[in-house]
């Protein structure tokens, strides 16, 4: 309205008549609008009370206007919702990294809730359920119709109660079920583990202790291996991380740069949007990162995958993620509940929005099925024979015995990365572009 007044003030200048002329319709417009608005608020009003005094059987008014309120919401997009009371404490609780379920990260798709990423180390990634799958239904009750939060719902319960999931997968022909048991979800951000010379740091979800999961992991692995200069560099593994605290996100991305922009987050208003910028002090001390993603690494995990793309720290491998490029900020309403609203979308530090097209790897990987047949032995006879195997050969005259042991533990360590590709293609693959990096710098 400002902009409004300023322009009229200015157009007194130019006449008064002029000014007269636009002023009416305007106030007229305004008006029509607010009218308009009063006309559908009645409207709703007079359905509720028809409701009411005429539906078959009488209605529950709280659980109706709930309703009412989440179908307003839900119709903005698939990620603003209302949530109860009771929902409302257990996303709470959810982001503090401990919570009561089967351990999925789900959104709506078509009707049916599909997950986004089972979560590590949890009923529902035990069960082998798979990012991408549909489920149907709940314990033989179809889930159409259901909002999110109502889906979810029924998807929760007692621990220790079983559930039946009935799931759609793309490749399978037929709709299968899977019997989960519930159990109290222990969610630990972030897990470290050294791989040969290189540090593996598994970030499953964006909780309010990931950060200070990943100094921990990294110092102790660091500790472990003599200090930074024994180790070849660090895989941070994004793959079926769905996100979560966006300030968790840019924490992450901040540990391993030096400068740069993180990302860039837009609202509807101007005065909304906000930069983030990285300050001085690298984790990895420069050495070379490789990221995995996958189509189940979404929203705070592509952040942290395109600000580490975008400043060139960092090799994405894998495959394309999910695509979700909108913040939404969590609203308290009264009654104890909340709104989950979409105020913003983010960018890449390149300007770019992933919105609906997710990150692109810089080397696209995919992860191979492992094979159920194990690879029978060769036989000696099937080995290829080096000159070493010759009878009479000459000996090396050119290494130390600590140069040769040295050798042979190199050879050893390569071997142990080759058996990894039949169990973890992506992550094989990772670890060898690491590698190679550092046989680079090395020279």
């Amino acid at each position: 309205m400002n902009k409004y007044i300023t322009s009229a003030i200015a157009g007194a200048l130019a006449g008064v008549v002029l000014t007269a002329q636009f002023a009416g319709p305007l106030v007229a417009q305004e008006s029509s609008d607010q009218q308009t608005v009063y006309e559908q608020l009645d409207l709703f009003g007079n359905i509720f009370e028809r409701i009411r005094a005429d539906y078959v059987e009488p209605v529950d008014d709280k659980a109706l206007i709930e309703a009412a309120i989440n179908g307003m919401l839900t119709s903005l997009d698939p990620h603003s919702s209302y949530m109860p009371p009771a929902a409302f404490k257990e996303m709470q609780v959810d982001t503090r990294g401990e919570f009561g379920g089967l351990g999925i990260e789900v959104t709506q798709q078509d009707g049916f809730v599909k997950v986004v990423s089972p979560i590590d180390d949890t009923p529902a990634a035990a069960a082998g359920l798979k990012a991408g799958d549909l489920i149907t239904h709940v314990d033989g009750e179809s889930v159409l119709g259901l909002t999110l939060n109502e889906a979810v719902e029924k998807l929760r319960g007692p621990v220790g109660a079983e559930v039946v999931l009935t799931i759609f997968r793309e490749g399978v022909d037929e709709p299968f079920d899977v019997t989960i048991v519930r159990d109290i979800i222990h969610v630990k951000a972030v897990k470290a583990r050294t791989e040969g010379r290189a540090i593996v740091l598994r970030i499953s979800s964006f909780t309010e202790q990931t950060f200070s999961d990943l100094q921990d992991g990294m110092q102790s692995e660091l500790d472990a291996n003599g200090g930074i200069d024994n180790i070849d560099g660090f895989i941070i593994d994004l793959r079926n991380n769905p996100g979560g605290l966006l300030n968790q996100a840019i924490a992450v991305s901040d540990a391993f740069l030096n400068e740069g922009e993180i990302v860039s987050t837009r609202g509807r208003n101007p005065e909304d949007s906000e930069r983030f910028n990285a300050k001085p002090g690298d984790l990895a001390q420069g050495k070379p990162i490789v990221v995995l993603i996958n189509g189940g690494s979404a929203s705070a995990s592509e952040i942290v995958a395109g600000a580490l793309k975008d400043n060139a720290r960092a090799i994405i491998v894998g495959t394309k993620s999910f695509g979700k490029g909108s913040v939404q900020t969590i609203m308290p309403v009264q009654g104890g509940g909340a709104m989950r609203l979409t105020t913003a979308r983010y960018y890449t530090p390149s300007g770019r929005s992933i919105q609906g097209l997710g990150v692109t790897p810089d080397v696209l990987v995919e992860q191979r099925i492992p094979s159920d047949k194990p690879e029978e032995p060769k036989s000696a006879a099937m080995r290829l024979r080096s000159e070493a195997d010759l009878r009479g050969a000459l000996n090396n005259d050119s290494l130390t015995e600590e140069e040769r042991q040295q050798l042979e533990q190199e050879r050893a360590e390569q071997e142990a990365m080759a058996k990894l590709r039949d169990s973890d293609f992506q992550l094989s693959y990772g670890l060898d572009i690491l590698r190679g990096l550092n046989v680079l710098n090395a020279k």
